[in-house]
């Protein structure tokens, strides 16, 4: 019997068209010790496309190590290729089987890798609802009570995972000192251009000649050896409404010492601003890739609405009395324990007081997943669809 070149055998004279071969393969992800089959179609969010269920995010942030190693542990991997293979064959017999026989095989192949991108938070906040690990504590926190009674400590205590909506700002030292650097940029300029901004100058007496010159002195110049802090770059200067150098430069010590130099998210939950809920943007995350100056351009300094999901850090101590710090054993050594403990007891200390950069009391601070802001709907449009 004649076979054609991948020795199956050939019956008949008719024209035969068939697929012969279609496959995908998929990753293969442990799971809980087992080799499991995962595929695009695996993680896909469990959110309706119809009517107005749907949220649109406008994401400010995206921890994507933490969401894939929180997903990692609920669905056994997230799955981001897929490689799929296909083969056609068509066959033609015509007269006897040894002779005018024909063989057309085409393939093709697919390799595709890409990333969840703005999938992968939104499934991760639907599973954790779906497995009861996801609290949303808006309207708690919203409450004066719940703070001052401690009932939000037992309901969310640390290491809780949450989600928290509620008007907030953006905070960021190093954007403070931009502005104020720009600021003295701006003023000295104008003086150079014959505009005073300070008092009269008294009139000179006869005689006296010349008074010295009031020109504006650059900063004072690091040490060597000296790291340059970020209000070295304002120089000395006096602008309109007092403002000098000087304490524009001790503002911006302030604000280095109390907001470690970064992007913070500061939510206030209650009219009183009382309570305070504050989070450390860490850079090199997704969607946090602009300078500090592009991202107050575009968001503002005002408050406005921010919803942002993680687990709780820690709240504020109520007690920070000041430590005596006795760490020393009789006959001179240092205990470490206590040494450690009074170390901790002058940090809680310093953040009561709101020096350092740390939850202060009632406050408590997020290990933000995401920062988001939902899109709005258009009214008008709404209205229509009524």
């Amino acid at each position: 019997m004649a076979r054609p070149a991948d020795g199956l055998p050939v019956h008949g004279s008719a024209n035969e068209s068939s697929e012969a071969h279609h496959s995908r393969r998929r990753e293969l992800v442990s799971r809980n010790g087992r080799k499991c089959e995962t595929g695009r179609d695996t993680i896909r969010p469990n959110v309706s496309l119809e009517g107005d269920s749907v949220i649109l995010r406008e994401f400010l942030y995206v921890d994507t190590d933490k969401v894939r190693a929180m997903l990692a542990q609920l669905a056994g991997g997230v799955a981001e290729e897929e490689h799929e293979t296909s083969r056609h064959e068509k066959r033609n017999t015509v007269g006897p089987r040894s002779v005018a026989q024909h063989l057309q095989v085409t393939g093709g192949e697919r390799y595709t890798q890409k990333s969840l991108g703005d999938t992968i938070f939104p499934t991760l906040e639907d599973e954790l609802e779906a497995q009861g690990l996801l609290r949303d504590i808006s309207e708690e926190v919203s409450e004066n009570l719940e703070w001052t009674s401690g009932n939000l400590k037992k309901i969310a205590p640390p290491g809780s995972l949450v989600r928290v909506t509620a008007m907030g700002s953006l905070t960021d030292a190093r954007y403070t000192a931009s502005v104020f650097a720009g600021f003295a940029s701006v003023a000295l300029g104008l003086q150079g251009l014959g505009i005073d901004f300070g008092p009269a100058a008294p009139p000179v007496p006869p005689g006296k000649g010349k008074a010295k010159s009031s020109s504006p002195r650059p900063g004072k110049q690091a040490p060597a050896g000296h790291e340059r802090q970020l209000e070295d770059s304002i120089p000395d200067f006096e602008g309109p409404s007092g403002a000098d150098g000087k304490s524009l430069r001790a503002i911006t010590r302030v604000a280095r010492g109390v907001f470690t130099p970064g992007l913070h998210l500061n939510l206030f939950p209650v009219d009183s601003g009382e309570a305070l809920i504050s989070a450390r943007l860490q850079e090199g995350r997704q969607y946090l890739d602009t300078e500090a100056d592009v991202l107050f351009a575009r968001y503002g300094m005002e408050r406005q609405e921010w919803t942002m999901v993680g687990s709780i850090g820690s709240y504020g101590p109520e007690d920070t009395s000041m430590p005596d710090m006795d760490f020393v054993r009789p006959g001179g050594a240092v205990d470490r324990g206590s040494f450690a403990e009074g170390i901790n007891a002058l940090m809680k200390h310093l953040g009561g007081l709101g020096f350092v950069d740390l939850p202060q009391y009632p406050g408590f601070s997020i290990i933000p997943f995401a920062v988001y802001r939902s899109i709005p709907r258009s009214p008008a449009l709404m209205a229509l669809r009524e």
